[in-house]
């Protein structure tokens, strides 16, 4: 392949990101921040969890709030990956399926007022579609951060994120700015 094609292939995806970045509501950004701090203010956990390249936001979303928002004088947020148990997800996906692997674990830890956030690029993944019914029926609140057109996650979801675009790495790729962007802008705001 040529260096020319690598190149205009290069700018391309470069500049549907950038498009999908301007695109991406501020209101749904505030109001999920606002989730997640109303969340760290009363000691609730918040559960994320994701199937492939949404399981590695959802990892990254618990490393930058647990330890890079973990300011001295602050609460601490509180966030629980439910993908990062494999031994758990093996044990569930094996014995009852793996549209189960996440909506068990939350029968055992979820407890009133946590969270439970849901990433999902095509916004139907059938175990996180279930772990989002559970978390609901429960009275949690539940967020989704979904690609496409949205899926069953933004129907279900209490509030969502949606990046409204056909194309799984963009999808992914501002699913991890959202994390990163939550994470700055909590920082820099300091004290709420």
């Amino acid at each position: 392949m040529p260096d020319s094609s690598l190149a205009a292939a290069m700018e391309t995806y470069i500049g549907t990101l950038k498009e999908q970045l301007d695109r991406l509501s501020r209101p749904d950004m505030l109001a999920f921040m606002r989730i997640l701090l109303a969340a760290r203010e009363r000691g609730s956990r918040i559960f994320i969890m994701g199937n492939g390249g949404s399981a590695a936001t959802a990892s990254h979303f618990v490393c930058d709030f647990n330890k890079g928002l973990n300011q001295p004088g602050q609460k601490p947020f509180k966030f629980i990956c439910l993908n990062d148990n494999i031994p758990a997800m093996l044990a569930w996906g094996n014995d009852q399926g793996y549209a189960d692997i996440f909506v068990e674990q939350l029968r055992n830890l979820l407890e009133d007022g946590d969270i439970v956030v849901a990433i999902s690029g095509s916004g139907n993944s059938p175990n996180i579609i279930r772990a989002v019914e559970y978390a609901r029926a429960r009275g949690c609140l539940t967020v989704g951060l979904a690609g496409y057109d949205g899926g069953q996650l933004k129907k279900l979801a209490d509030h969502c994120v949606h990046v409204d675009i056909n194309n799984m790495q963009i999808a992914e790729d501002v699913h991890m700015i959202i994390d990163h962007m939550a994470m700055t802008a909590l920082k820099q705001a300091g004290p709420q």
